[in-house]
């Protein structure tokens, strides 16, 4: 078997057979067992080695956390060629037994006996080096080449990636403000009164949409009330909520009716806006005194009234247009009187669009039975458990829209 090994280097080939016989007979053979260590990457370099059986690593700081495999050689095959015509070269790489292995070793002295009886086996080492070298370099180029294209790849997902971080960044920045103009508007502290509470609840979607809702005192006698929702989200809702909540306020004090308030606004916000925003909107005006609640609707939900028999109404109602795209639009006014013991309820669409996890919406209904358990509340409690209630219904499912709640309550 060794006779036949040797044959298959290339150094060799052209060697009688008596003279590999003799190589035979002269070579050193070496057992390792699994896990020997042959040389390590530095040591000098003075033997070729043939692999006779067995397997044998080379490989890149053995026994440490970054060792690497560079290859594996098998039987018939060799390493430490390089050796025999470098003195004084060093190991580029360490060699390890993969199982036992058994090899044959010729050094440099032995090789230079074998040259000075066969001279032409100069010419051969050299065309086989220069062959390997060039097949080297082909390898080389390749495996570069291959290296670079996956560091290219892993470059533009990486940049991708940074990309989709800097957009997501930008858009969390811009929900932040969003959040924070819808915040702002909101009124800190609520009217308070001898004959009449009020309570105000608002639960912001994960993408800031446009609700929004205030109350407080127009005179002394007198409390706006108002609720509004933007159809749309983000940064410009929120910009044009605060523009059309500014506008409503600035016309309380100058329009004699919640109707002429909302027409008025609704003028300044066609002539000023150049999009399609538009928002539903409830304006009312409460007088202390009598009880009567005066109200314009600009395309938003009616109201529902909690007589003080438990009895729950959804208030008579006709079409109106929402604020925002037609300059002249029609308005749903209506009054009523609130007795004592009775609470008004005003809500944005995001709570009967409010949905489940089987996709099924909490619905008008379901408000209705909700209000007909809180019987006696006062505004505030109403509006808290009134929002529990849809939370338990929506069971932790993605949230779509702003959800606002409004109350009155006449003591």
């Amino acid at each position: 078997m060794p006779l036949n090994l040797l044959a298959r280097i290339s150094f060799f080939t052209a060697l009688p057979a008596a003279e590999l016989d003799r190589l035979v007979a002269e070579l050193d053979v070496v057992h390792l067992n699994s896990g020997d260590i042959l040389f390590h990457e530095g040591d000098p370099g003075e033997h070729l080695y043939v692999v006779v059986s067995g397997e044998l690593e080379i490989l890149m700081g053995p026994g440490t956390d970054d060792e690497l495999i560079l290859n594996i050689l098998h039987e018939g095959e060799y390493l430490g060629e390089m050796s025999l015509i470098q003195p004084g070269g060093l190991r580029t790489a360490s060699a390890r037994a993969r199982g036992d292995v058994t090899l044959l070793s010729m050094s440099r002295d032995q090789f230079k006996d074998l040259l000075a009886r066969h001279p032409e086996l100069s010419a051969m080492m050299v065309s086989v080096l220069s062959q390997r070298l060039d097949s080297t370099d082909v390898a080389t180029f390749r495996d570069l080449t291959q290296k670079n294209r996956q560091l290219q790849k892993a470059f533009d997902e990486l940049k991708a990636a940074q990309e989709q971080l800097i957009e997501k960044e930008r858009l969390e920045r811009e929900l932040k403000v969003a959040a924070d103009i819808q915040m702002s508007i909101l009124p800190d502290v609520l009217p308070v009164h001898e004959k009449f509470d009020f309570g105000g609840r608002i639960l912001p979607a994960r993408q800031v949409g446009g609700d929004f809702y205030d109350i407080f005192f127009l005179d002394e006698n007198k409390i706006v009330v108002l609720i509004g929702d933007v159809a749309d989200k983000g940064v410009p809702s929120a910009i044009f909520m605060a523009r059309v909540h500014a506008l409503i306020i600035a016309e309380a004090d100058n329009a004699d009716t919640p109707g002429e308030v909302l027409r008025i606004a609704n003028k300044h916000i066609t002539r000023l806006e150049k999009s399609t925003q538009f928002v539903t909107a409830l304006y009312g005006v409460l007088n202390t005194q009598t009880g009567e609640f005066s109200y314009a609707r600009a395309g938003h939900e009616p109201p529902l009234l909690l007589h003080a028999d438990g009895n729950v109404q959804r208030l008579p109602h006709k079409p109106g247009m929402a604020l925002g795209l037609w300059e002249n639009i029609i308005l749903d006014e209506n009054s009523l009187l609130l007795p004592p013991g009775s609470l008004l309820v005003m809500f944005t669409d995001g709570m009967t669009d409010c949905r489940n996890p089987r996709g099924e919406p909490f619905g008008l209904d379901r408000i209705q039975m909700a209000m007909a358990g809180l019987w006696g509340t006062t505004a505030q409690p109403c509006c808290d458990r009134l929002f529990d209630t849809l939370m338990m219904y929506r069971s932790g499912s993605k949230q779509d829209d702003d959800v606002t709640l409004v109350a009155i309550h006449a003591k």
